[in-house]
């Protein structure tokens, strides 16, 4: 399933880059709250990762790096959340996502729903092998596929349809 769509490639020079990373920030820091509602909400849902999904295949590399690295930091300097421990999973998980999302939309040069799975499953498997390696530990390494499977189905039919929706943006 293919739709045609504006991607916006934006420059660190391009004020609009910082004001529509802030955007998607906001949009990374509501949305985990929303979902910390719910118990284990944060590990079944990854709300974390969800902007920064939109941000990078919709605007580009810029965009989506500031908003992968901006989000989990502030997240866990505001709210505690993620813990300063799994931190550095987070991190490279956001940026490996903002990268792969950025590569698919580049690639396909268009919304595609394969493009989105390929960005999403890209992040989970490097995420997972670079999570594996820091905690010595397989069983942590691999909660977020046992656990947030709703969240990556989230992610992908979610954020398929955001970015269909946002196509004349």
């Amino acid at each position: 399933m293919i739709t045609t769509a504006k991607l916006n490639y934006l420059s660190l020079g391009n004020s609009k880059t910082y004001v529509l990373a802030s955007l998607f920030v906001l949009g990374n820091l509501v949305f985990p709250q929303l979902a910390h509602l719910i118990p284990q909400g944060g590990l079944i849902f990854l709300p974390i990762y969800f902007f920064t999904l939109i941000a990078a295949y919709k605007y580009g590399l810029f965009v989506g790096m500031l908003t992968a690295i901006s989000s989990p930091l502030i997240n866990s300097l505001i709210f505690g959340m993620p813990p300063v421990a799994v931190l550095p999973a987070i991190m490279i998980k956001s940026v490996v996502l903002a990268l792969a999302a950025c590569l698919a939309a580049k690639y396909f040069g268009k919304v595609s729903f394969l493009g989105v799975v390929l960005a999403v499953f890209a992040y989970q498997f490097v995420g997972t092998a670079f999570e594996w390696i820091l905690t010595q530990n397989l069983h942590i390494a691999l909660q977020d596929i046992r656990l947030g499977f709703p969240g990556i189905l989230i992610q992908i039919i979610g954020g398929f349809l955001v970015l269909k929706f946002m196509k004349r943006y």
